[in-house]
């Protein structure tokens, strides 16, 4: 039986309340199958990045059942959702978040640490390698591209060797060709080692790395394109943001 990276069945987030009440997901169901790249995207306010933190554990739904692996978020206590994220699933983020004081291997295996688990240097090495740092091991972030630094942070959450990564806005603070060359390691993280990717973007061309893109609007799907181009993306999204609330 092929289980889903990620199901999510009929997830509602609410903050607030009263006349204050906000809905950012709205019986949202949605599965991510094994193996594949996903981009998620919508207008602002639409709730992509509310999309992430419930999809990854990072915050609890309303309403609904978050799935990863089989094992279901929403009954987990606090403790044991920790313990989830650390081990099974990796962040990748738009701020590089790197502690400017380590190396680029110890910024790589600080998730082992934290974790009170001693990093093989090996594999600290194995995964700096795996995208393109294996001479830059000994670096400080201040030493490093801003590329670079995003390499590393992407090391940082291959360590744990996770069942899903999880992107938001990954290329949003590098400029066009670095991006090509993030995007380019995650689609072969995808091709070749058969992970599963989730991001969020706002770039139609990141976008279009991934084998299919999820549009949300006012905490909806509203729709998806599979196999699609920079330019039908583009379009797509104008759409979006042209509808009339």
């Amino acid at each position: 039986m092929n289980i889903d990276a990620i199901r999510l069945y009929s997830v509602s987030r609410r903050y607030g309340a009263g006349d204050g009440l906000v809905t950012a997901l709205d019986e949202v169901s949605l599965a991510f199958p094994r193996g594949t790249f996903t981009a998620v995207m919508g207008p602002s306010g639409s709730g992509k990045s509310t999309l992430l933190q419930c999809a990854a554990g990072l915050d609890r739904p309303t309403s609904g059942s978050v799935t990863v692996g089989g094992t279901e978020l929403t009954k987990l206590s606090e403790t044991k959702l920790t313990l989830l994220r650390r081990e099974r699933i990796g962040f990748v983020f738009q701020a590089f978040n790197l502690l400017p004081s380590l190396t680029a291997e110890q910024n790589v295996a600080l998730p082992l640490r934290l974790a009170g688990r001693r990093p093989a240097r090996a594999r600290v090495r194995e995964v700096l390698e795996q995208v393109g740092l294996g001479d830059r091991a000994r670096h400080r972030p201040t030493e490093l591209s801003g590329g670079q630094q995003q390499r590393v942070a992407l090391a940082r959450a291959l360590i744990t060797r996770p069942e899903v990564l999880f992107g938001d806005e990954p290329t949003g603070a590098l400029d066009s060709r670095t991006g090509r060359e993030v995007l380019s390691l995650l689609r072969a993280m995808v091709d070749d080692d058969r992970r599963t990717i989730v991001m969020v973007t706002h770039d139609p061309v990141a976008a279009a790395y991934a084998d299919r893109v999820v549009f949300l609007v006012d905490g909806r799907v509203d729709g998806e394109m599979a196999g699609a181009g920079a330019g039908d993306i583009a379009a797509r999204m104008t759409e979006l943001e042209a509808a009339p609330c």
